[in-house]
């Protein structure tokens, strides 16, 4: 088996606004195709033009390659070694950024491709499940320019989330700092007031998660506000502060009353060795399609367990990269959740419409998927719907 093409498809909403910070409102989706006619499916949370572009551009020295030249007449199977090919081939251009997050989406979709013609679900692969279901915890980010609008959906989204039958969830408290939802910039009394509001609202058996989006200059400024909401009992805190400050992290875990969250930026393992052992986070976020694929991410499911740390993978996409983190959640040991965003609750008619079966979630808790891959079915009506480009998408088949 060989690999004969590689499709990129630019996805945008009609109407996205770009002072938003939900990055669900655009996406890359990735399709690998073989000889055999076995195609596998991937996706990345990044600028999807820039990944694309890392994907299908030529280079002409051995340091600088593009990524779909080095793939064709590969054996799609042997994933380990095409990650570290890729890797090397384009580590002048990468390393990190958009070129590792374009390396996470192929990845995810040779995944998908070894599930679909070994006849098993990708966590099988992964070394096979060590839970009997997987716990989702939803991801709830409001609509609303003001203060009080954003509480107001901030809310009305919880109590939803909760009536759908989840046992946790994640209020997106954005509302200051440099990413901001709609350039709202709040107060810190007023973050304490909307967490203090959610907690209200979801009782106290119900586990809550906050994320402010790396919304504090420094360290110290967050560990004043981390104090106030303790008393809220947050699961974890989200990126408090930017993302690069390890040692503003280091401090933070070791003075926070709540435990700090944080990689949801990060790119393949070697910069959660940093997260890990310099900054001290103890809930590891690897995107699946950001980190580098499952390739990655398996290894900070490493890191996390041989630090006693845990690990959520970080997910605001469409239903490929929640299947993904599901079948990561499946394998690793110390994944309690993975982050879901509702279809139902979400704005973005990608979230809604690109996957026709996706897995389903029944009293809280997602079933082990058992389809062979990541077991999806993509909407080919959602793929021309939403391209970017006149055409259905870009292939590279040289």
């Amino acid at each position: 088996m060989k690999i004969t093409r590689v499709d990129c498809h630019v996805l945008v909403v009609p109407q996205f606004d770009s002072q938003a910070c939900s990055s669900a409102q655009d996406d890359l989706v990735v399709i690998i195709h073989t000889d055999e006619g076995v195609a596998g499916i991937g996706e990345t949370d990044t600028n999807p033009w820039v990944a694309r572009a890392c994907i299908e551009t030529t280079g002409t020295h051995c340091m600088g390659l593009g990524l779909a030249e080095m793939l064709i007449g590969e054996d799609p199977l042997d994933t380990d070694r095409l990650w570290q090919k890729l890797y090397s081939g384009s580590k002048m251009t990468g390393r990190r950024g958009a070129v590792i997050c374009a390396i996470g989406a192929i990845d995810m979709a040779l995944w998908d491709l070894k599930g679909k013609v070994l006849k098993k679900p990708v966590y099988e692969l992964l070394g096979g499940a060590v839970k009997d279901h997987i716990t989702p915890y939803a991801s709830l980010l409001p609509i609303g320019h003001t203060v009080p609008e954003y509480r107001d959906n901030l809310i009305a989204k919880a109590k939803h989330a909760k009536a759908f039958g989840f046992t946790a969830a994640k209020m997106e408290v954005c509302i200051r700092g440099p990413y901001s939802h709609n350039g709202i910039q709040g107060t810190d009394e007023e973050i304490v007031d909307i967490v203090a509001t959610c907690r209200e609202t979801v009782g106290r058996d119900f586990v809550m998660m906050v994320d402010v989006a790396y919304c504090w200059p420094n360290a110290t400024n967050a560990l004043r506000v981390m104090e106030k909401l303790e008393r809220y009992d947050p699961y974890f805190l989200e990126t408090p502060i930017d993302t690069d400050d390890l040692e503003g992290y280091a401090f933070l875990n070791a003075n926070s009353p709540i435990r700090i969250a944080a990689g949801e930026w990060q790119n393949t393992h070697f910069e959660f060795l940093d997260l890990a052992d310099r900054a001290k986070i103890q809930v590891l976020q690897p995107d699946i399609g950001r980190v580098g694929g499952f390739t990655e991410a398996r290894k900070v499911a490493q890191i996390a367990s041989e630090r006693d740390r845990i690990v959520i993978p970080h997910c605001w996409k469409s239903a490929i990269g929640i299947a993904a983190s599901a079948h990561f959640s499946a394998a690793a040991k110390r994944c309690p959740y993975i982050e879901f965003l509702p279809a139902q609750l979400s704005e973005s008619e990608l979230r809604r419409e690109l996957v026709r079966d996706e897995l389903q979630m029944s009293n809280g808790k997602i079933p082990l998927p058992t389809k062979p891959g990541l077991g999806l079915d993509l909407s080919t009506e959602a793929l021309a719907k939403y391209a970017a480009d006149p055409i259905e998408g870009h292939s590279f088949n040289r």
